[in-house]
Formats: structure tokens, C-alpha cells, sequence
């Protein structure tokens, strides 16, 4: 359907997530994948979706003047917000260890900013959503992280993994969101480009 209509265009999907790349493929559209190193620090003045929009953007403007007209880049980035504070993805174990008991018996925030990027122009659009875990044993977590190895994610945690079905007790708006892209925002905005 989509896919038809944007038949004229080439969409280009600058993650290395494989969660992120079976969304589109699942969405049937056809993307490119194409990555380049950025080095993902923002100003610390910056608060939750500020954050993402900033980074968003930041992995965007790598691809300046490199696009043809007719390419959309894509570019997302994924954090949990907890307390006022950003978890991004974690450095090790213990990191991982942390940052999951710290969530624990509580509800955080999943921000994913996504960028769409022309010749001619850039658009952000960004979703929330609010996740609930139960009291977490340290039993679980460290069982999870040791089988899991969660450190390709923002929060140390995959909601559709293992952790997800045992830990998750609600979840408020996008569930794709929580894995890293709020795909029917996504396919929406890209509904208006044709």
C-alpha cells in the first residue's frame, strides 16, 4: 500500500538496530540501510525528549549533502527516562544491574525521537510512553542480564524479551515505541509525504 505510493523515493534507515530493521521490513517498505559513526553525547542541560530530538538530529546532520533528491533519511534514538534522569544503553553488567533495580517497582518513560531527513528539508517527530515494572528480585535481573546480554538497549531491557513478559505489569501508549520506534507514527507521517 505504502510501499506503492512511495515507489518514487528511497527510504534510508541509518540504525544498526535489528529491531528498528524488522520494523520496516514488517511495515513491507523498502529501505536501505546505510551507517555512519556518531558519537551520541548531548548538552547535559538537556531533559527527556530534548535529548532525543537533539540526538536525532545530531545522526542526521552526518548524512548532509550526502543525500540524492529523492532519499528520505531516516534516524531515531531510544531512552528511558527515570527520575529525571536518562538511561541510555549500559557500559557492562553492573551498569545493566543498576539501572533495571533501579527501575524496579516502578513506572519510567520510553522517548524515541525519529528524524526525517531531504535535500530540501528535516521533520522530528517524537512519542512517549510509560512502562510499569513489578518488585524485581535480584535473582531476575541478574538471571536476565546474564542470558539476555541486554546492552544494545536503551534501559538495559528488551520488553519483548524474556524480561518484558516476567517484569512489565503496564504499559501506557506505543509498545513498538518502547522497542525503539512508534511505527504507526512513522508510517503516518510517511503517508503525508505522498
Amino acid at each position: 500500500m505504502l510501499k506503492e505510493k512511495l515507489k518514487k523515493y528511497k527510504l534510508i534507515l541509518a540504525s544498526g538496530s535489528p529491531r528498528r530493521q524488522q520494523f520496516f521490513k514488517d511495515l513491507d517498505l523498502d529501505f536501505e540501510i546505510r551507517l555512519k559513526d556518531v558519537e551520541e553525547i548531548y548538552p547535559p542541560e538537556l531533559k527527556a525528549v530534548e535529548i532525543t530530538d537533539y540526538l536525532a538530529e545530531l545522526k542526521a546532520s552526518a548524512f548532509d549533502g550526502e543525500l540524492n533528491d529523492n532519499e528520505i533519511l531516516i534516524t531515531s534514538d531510544t531512552i528511558v527516562w527515570l527520575k529525571d534522569k536518562a538511561l541510555g544503553k549500559p557500559k557492562n553488567a553492573e551498569d545493566a544491574f543498576q539501572m533495571i533495580k533501579s527501575m524496579s517497582n516502578t513506572t519510567h518513560e520510553v522517548i524515541t525521537s525519529v528524524c526525517f531527513k531531504t535535500n530540501k528539508a528535516s521533520a522530528l517527530l517524537h512519542d512517549v510512553t510509560k512502562v510499569t515494572f513489578k518488585e524485581l528480585s535480584d535473582e531476575a535481573i541478574l538471571y536476565y542480564i546474564e542470558n539476555y546480554k541486554p546492552y544494545d538497549k536503551a534501559g538495559a531491557y528488551g520488553i519483548q524479551e524474556w524480561f518484558g513478559f516476567m517484569a512489565v505489569t503496564k504499559v501506557e501508549g506505543s509498545y513498538t515505541n518502547v522497542m525503539g520506534l512508534p511505527t504507526a507514527k512513522v508510517y503516518e507521517y510517511l503517508t503525508t509525504l505522498v
